[in-house]
């Protein structure tokens, strides 16, 4: 029964997971074929706008000469989730999981496959929100992948499905035994 209960786990996350690389990568072809070396395409006012800008650095532009180090850190996102999903029995981790896995397998595969070089290729950016980074499919569906497993954790829920308490309960106070001695006049009850 458990074995069932986890293989359909599994099969979320990988289903979720590879949804949301397929949309990623779909996506990132498109507005590289269609709107690279185009202006910007205003969607909502000056708010929201589709420009592709190739990131080779961190979210917000940060760590633009440690590439490398980007494409080591999510093949480790990878692994790590690969290992927790052997002892997954959990539907919303599942999700979870699953949808940090398809947004890190989607930029890494712009790191692996993209110019400029192999593991250090640029990841394709495009959805610009006015006042903040530029981003795309996968960076959105890691962000609510670990929104949720911060929410889970928050609700002392694991992926093996049980759950977890963040403090010990408390136990009762043990009842006075009698000393055979009388009360003090402080302790009397009035």
């Amino acid at each position: 029964m458990k074995a069932a209960v986890r293989r359909r786990r599994l099969t979320v996350l990988f289903s979720v997971a590879l949804l949301v690389f397929l949309i990623d990568l779909s996506s990132k072809l498109l507005v590289v074929a269609k709107l690279e070396g185009r202006s910007p395409i205003r969607i909502i006012g000056d708010a929201v706008s589709l420009q592709v800008i190739r990131n080779s650095g961190a979210a917000f532009g940060m760590g633009q000469t440690m590439t490398i180090v980007f494409t080591v850190i999510a093949a480790a996102v990878v692994v790590v989730i690969w290992r927790i999903s052997r002892r997954l029995y959990s539907l919303p981790w599942a999700i979870a999981l699953g949808l940090l896995l398809g947004g890190a397998v989607g930029n890494l595969a712009d790191r692996i496959f993209r110019s400029p070089a192999t593991f250090r290729g640029h990841v394709v950016d495009f959805i610009s929100v006015q006042h903040f980074a530029v981003f795309n499919l996968a960076d959105s569906a890691i962000v609510c992948g670990g929104i949720l497993v911060v929410l889970l954790s928050f609700r002392g829920s694991n992926p093996d499905g049980t759950t977890h308490r963040t403090a010990a309960p408390e136990e009762p106070a043990a009842p006075a035994e009698p000393s055979g001695e009388e009360p003090r006049p402080e302790e009397r009850a009035e």
